[in-house]
């Protein structure tokens, strides 16, 4: 047994000990296990953005085993119950990777990435086709609780494997143009429901053009969302530094504060900082 054989037996046998010997993880099951599932997703992407971005990679590893430690968990449930274990799950997963890629464990030949993803579309539809009895739809398998530019994208992104899509990223750009107008005309009439409408289609129309961007929209307003959150807390710094409330400071001395935390975060990016 290889080095990481070795390391995963012994997570298993961990989680074993856990299960005999913990109150608390003794009385956990798959229904209270869900939020700690989701948190440790999310910590994982907050160190790939830190990776991204010059960040080092050992804190994304720790993070990364504590993800692979939800999965060791849920099946130790399982396999108390009879349903399954850890070395089923490994096999389906190493199962369905091999069958689906043909090009890479059988002789099938493909042109490029895009023949990958429409023979990968026809695979997943024939395993659906044996398993229900029908194909299904090509958007199967896109998570309802999914956040939603994320499923936005996936959606035409499984569409465009069948030949569902727009030509060029200038058609993608377009339909934006046409969605913002109607959100105009929306907002215009004052109608809480069809703003809703138009304002849905303006951001299904944003995901869609990550997409072509190659720019995941949820990556993007991650990064958005870090960047508000450090400018407004220098503001807030700043603010408490000279022993002010921020809400009795003037809009245009906010504004002033704004643009000197852009200023200050544009030169730690370029200094290197």
């Amino acid at each position: 047994m290889g080095k990481s054989g070795e390391a995963i037996e012994r997570l298993i046998e961990v989680m074993r000990r856990l299960r005999e010997g913990c109150p608390w993880d003794r009385e956990q099951d798959i229904r209270s296990l869900r939020p700690y599932l989701i948190e440790e997703c999310y910590e994982v992407l907050d160190e790939m953005d830190r990776v991204a971005y010059g960040g080092p990679w050992k804190p994304l590893a720790e993070e990364l085993g504590d993800l692979l430690f939800q999965i060791v968990f849920h099946s130790k449930i399982a396999s108390e119950l009879g349903e399954f274990d850890f070395a089923e799950v490994a096999d389906a997963i190493a199962d369905k990777l091999t069958s689906r890629h043909p090009h890479v464990f059988s002789d099938v030949k493909v042109s490029g990435p895009t023949a990958v993803l429409e023979n990968w579309a026809k695979l997943k539809a024939d395993e659906r086709k044996r398993k229900t009895g029908k194909a299904g739809s090509v958007l199967d398998g896109v998570p309802t609780g999914a956040p939603g530019l994320q499923r936005a994208e996936r959606l035409t992104e499984k569409a465009s494997r069948i030949g569902f899509d727009w030509p060029d990223l200038q058609g993608v750009r377009g339909k934006l143009d046409e969605e913002l107008r109607e959100l105009d005309e929306a907002i215009a009439t004052k109608d809480k429901n069809a703003i809703e409408h138009e304002l849905g289609d303006v951001l299904f129309s944003l995901a869609n053009l990550s997409r072509f961007l190659a720019t995941p929209a949820e990556d993007a307003v991650r990064q958005a969302n870090a960047r508000f959150t450090s400018r407004f807390q220098h503001m807030e710094r700043q603010l408490d530094a000279q022993n002010r409330k921020f809400d009795k400071v003037p809009l245009d001395e906010l504004n002033a504060l704004w643009e000197e935390a852009k200023r200050e975060e544009q030169f730690k990016k370029t200094s290197g900082e």
